[in-house]
């Protein structure tokens, strides 16, 4: 199964626009998009959606999202996975590691797992 995304609302919507275009089969949602968590969902709730979906999160947010993870973990909970991107990262290379992950892995590579993005 390939991976789905789930972008916080912070990042631009122009990302999610790339990647339908560059293939229309990626499912990516951004938070306040319908079937997605709604604006200012606040992490908890975002770490409990993405659970029960199968969305890997794609956030910048380390520093609130961090102690959240703790606690979800803490109740024996699980996360498809987190994409933290680099603060450096350039809108292009964001856009082509997504469409990396999503093209040569599976969902499942990524369960209880977080790494930084741009490799």
């Amino acid at each position: 199964m390939k991976p789905c995304f789930l972008l916080d609302e912070h990042i631009a919507p122009a990302i999610q626009q790339q990647l339908r275009q560059r293939d229309p089969a990626i499912e990516i949602l951004i938070i306040g998009d319908n079937n997605a968590p709604a604006r200012g969902t606040l992490d908890p709730g975002i770490l409990l959606w993405i659970e029960q979906n199968g969305y890997i999160l794609v956030t910048r947010d380390r520093n609130s999202m961090q102690l959240h993870l703790v606690n979800h973990y803490a109740t024996d909970r699980h996360i498809p996975g987190i994409l933290w991107l680099r603060s450096s990262a350039q809108f292009g290379e964001i856009i082509e590691t997504l469409f990396m992950i999503w093209f040569a892995s599976n969902a499942d590579e990524y369960v209880d797992c977080m790494f930084s993005i741009p490799f």
